[in-house]
Order: structure tokens, then C-alpha cells, then sequence
């Protein structure tokens, strides 16, 4: 791994910060100038952002080359929405995987804007389900297994974008319906400065969070949103569960309840002033906040990626993704969103924030990130169609056994 060509970007506070500050964060490339190399696809498809192109995208008529395969197809400018009208895709939003870049860079290269997003994985599937009949939306974006129920719901339509051949074969569906376009994994951030007040060692198990001292001041996330379930995977995984038993992660949240955590959406702010020590979420928050944040320094956060204190794995590596919704509006912009995204030249954005590209083999990573021998020590994944076919019942049986 080699640091990022750009220190600039490890402590500037990115247009993601007041966001990131100031609301909790959803769980569900620069344009012009970037990664201009064409790539040779089955779909024939440039790598330079959106695909090939006549013009600039100034919405005055120019045609871009999208799709892979079967799927390859032309689009046309002038069927985009122009300004002040916006492309909505779900948990789109501000203050999560590096989207506010990745948004405006979209815009100032295509002239389309897009709906900040507010809400989570969970939430947009049922307000997707909603509005089955009259979608508001084009694309749902959030947690894969979320993605993959879209599709089970019916909700969804084939598309494969540009460099569709380029995410592993577990991370996208034959049919087109759903493409992962990143991931992250399930991590412990917290305050070095307060722990070494309060002589506690880095976590390195999750029982090391059953102290009292971590308990009092520890914040996480339900399991309704793919973080919340992301976590709650990891716990009963490192507490010998699975997806046909979660009372292991049931009775570690009682637990840690009684202890004084506290299940809420908002506590970033609260842990760069000290109100919370620790919370839970994934590896990208910890580390957006360590590099990305001017409100804190770098060297009072630490990251920590959990296991057992049997040496089962703990840490849920969850992807992240999106599928095009059946009856979009907008369709040829999302597609172009949807190529964009893929893109080299978008995949490197999701960088500037720590977040692992699905892409993440062909691009050199950031030093920054924990050890790969910690990664692969820890880290573990699912059967994602199993845990489709389980996931509603896997919450319901959680929040109603901790009461939560």
C-alpha cells in the first residue's frame, strides 16, 4: 500500500463535515481531469468516468456510451434533469462514503444534480416498497443485502454498468438487478486520549468492551440500518452464533445496556468532544474522522478490528451497492451515474474517505488503513442470499430481544 499522492486530502475537512458532524450517517472523481485511460470491456465502454462521449455534458444534446454487455446502450443529454431538478437515488447523501465529492463532480461534469439522500438502507427499501407503483427514485443504494431484498420485492430492473466485469462474481447478480460498488467492514473507533486516562488497552476482542469504563460512554447503531446489522453480525459471529441463532449478540446487548450504552444515530459529534468514547461502526467512519477531521486530532482516535476471545472472527465485512429501480425516472442519468460510479475515476473518490472500492485491486490503497494481516485475522463474511432470506427475521429477533 503507498500513502495518498495528495496530503492535502488526509486533514482537510471534506465538503462531507458538517454533515458528518452534525447528523448521523446512512447505512443505506473528480470530473473532468481525472483517469482518462480507456479500459477494454465486453461492453466496449471507456474508464474515463462515464463512458465514452460527444460533448461535455452540458445537457444540449450529447450522447454517452453506458452499460456493459448486453446492456450496452446509448443516452442522450437532453433527456437529463437540468438543474434546479435532480436525480434521486437512495442514501445518495452527505456526510457518508465521500458521495458530497462524488456528487458534485457528477454534476460538474454531466450538468445533472443529485437529491442529497437522507436515510438508511432500511429506510429506503420501505419507502422504495412505498412507492412501488409511482417510484420517486431511479436507483436504490445502500447495503447489498438490502439491494438483493429490492430485487426479491420486485422492485428493481437489469441494468449492468460499465466495468460491471471488473466486481467479483459474489458481489453482483447474473441478472444485472445488483452491483456492489464498495464495501466496508465492521470496526471499533475510539478515543486514545480517554482510554489512556482511563488506563484501558486498545480493544482487541469484544468481550474487551464488556469493561465498565467502555460501556458507560459506548454508542452504536440498530440493527435496522446495514451498520446497525453489520455490528450486530460481528458480535454474535465473534460469540459463536449465526444466522439461525443470534441470542449470543441478544444478550451481549443487554449487557452492554445495563452498562450505559446507548443505541442512536447521532453521537459523532458528541466523540470529538469526549461525550462518548466509543462507538461502532465501520473501518471508513473511523478512519474518515481520524484523517478527515479538523475538529479532532488524528492521534486521539484510534480504530480497532474485533475478533472473539476464541479467536472467532468478528469483524462483518459488509458491501455496499446499487440496483436501478423498475419504472426509474431519469433512467439514461442514472445510468450514467451508475457507470460513473464504477469508474476508476469514481472508485478513487470513495478513497479520499477511506472507503474500500469494489474496484480496490486495480488502485493503490492508503497506508493508513489497518494492517491487511489485522483484515484478514478478523474479517468475515456471509452467505448474502442466505442472510436475504433470513435478514428480517435475524432484526426482528434482535430488537425485540434487547429491547431495542
Amino acid at each position: 500500500m503507498v500513502p495518498f499522492k495528495d496530503e492535502a486530502t488526509r486533514r482537510k475537512l471534506l465538503a462531507t463535515g458538517g454533515a458528518l458532524l452534525g447528523g448521523g450517517l446512512a447505512g443505506c472523481l473528480g470530473g473532468g481531469g481525472g483517469d482518462t485511460t480507456t479500459e477494454s470491456s465486453n461492453g466496449g465502454s471507456t474508464d474515463s468516468g462515464g463512458g465514452g462521449s460527444s460533448g461535455s455534458g452540458s445537457g444540449s444534446g450529447e450522447s454517452y456510451q453506458v452499460g456493459y454487455g448486453d446492456y450496452e446502450t446509448s443516452v442522450n443529454a437532453a433527456s437529463f434533469p437540468s438543474p434546479p431538478k435532480k436525480l434521486y437515488v437512495y442514501a445518495v447523501q452527505s456526510g457518508w462514503s465521500n458521495w458530497p465529492a462524488i456528487m458534485k463532480a457528477f454534476q460538474d461534469e454531466y450538468g445533472v444534480k443529485l437529491n442529497d439522500d437522507d436515510r438508511s438502507s432500511g429506510e429506503a427499501l420501505k419507502d422504495a416498497r412505498a412507492h412501488a407503483q409511482n417510484p420517486t427514485h431511479s436507483a436504490f443504494n445502500g447495503g447489498y443485502t438490502f439491494a438483493v431484498q429490492a430485487m426479491k420485492d420486485g422492485l428493481t430492473q437489469g441494468y449492468k454498468p460499465a466495468n460491471w466485469d471488473k466486481v467479483p462474481e459474489k458481489l453482483k447478480t447474473d441478472n444485472g438487478h445488483c452491483t456492489a460498488t464498495r464495501r466496508m467492514t465492521t470496526a471499533v473507533t475510539y478515543r486514545k486520549d480517554i482510554y489512556e486516562e482511563r488506563g484501558l488497552d486498545e480493544p482487541e476482542t469484544w468481550d474487551d468492551l464488556l469493561h465498565p469504563d467502555i460501556m458507560q460512554d459506548l454508542a452504536l447503531q440498530t440493527p435496522q440500518a446495514a451498520v446497525g446489522l453489520a455490528c450486530a453480525l460481528s458480535i454474535n459471529n465473534a460469540r459463536g452464533g449465526s444466522l439461525d441463532d443470534v441470542q449470543p449478540v441478544i444478550d451481549y446487548y443487554n449487557e452492554i445496556q445495563d452498562g450505559g450504552a446507548e443505541f442512536t444515530d447521532n453521537f459523532l459529534a458528541q466523540f470529538t468532544k469526549g461525550e462518548y468514547a466509543t462507538f461502532i461502526r465501520y473501518d471508513y467512519s473511523g478512519l474518515d474522522l481520524k484523517y478527515n477531521n479538523e475538529d479532532i486530532g488524528e492521534d486521539k482516535v484510534g480504530l480497532a478490528l474485533l475478533k472473539g476471545k476464541n479467536g472467532n472472527k468478528g469483524a462483518f465485512n459488509q458491501p455496499y451497492g446499487y440496483s436501478m429501480l423498475k419504472g426509474a425516472p431519469n433512467p439514461e442519468a442514472c445510468k450514467l451515474f451508475m457507470d460513473y460510479v464504477l469508474s476508476l475515476e469514481g472508485q478513487r473518490k470513495f478513497l479520499d474517505a477511506y472507503v474500500r472500492p469494489i474496484r480496490a485491486p486495480e488502485l493503490d490503497m492508503p497506508e493508513e488503513f489497518p494492517p491487511q494481516s489485522r483484515y484478514s485475522e478478523t474479517q468475515f463474511q456471509v452467505d448474502y442470499t442466505t442472510l436475504v432470506e433470513k435478514q428480517s427475521k435475524v432484526i426482528q429477533d434482535i430488537t425485540r430481544g434487547a429491547n431495542i
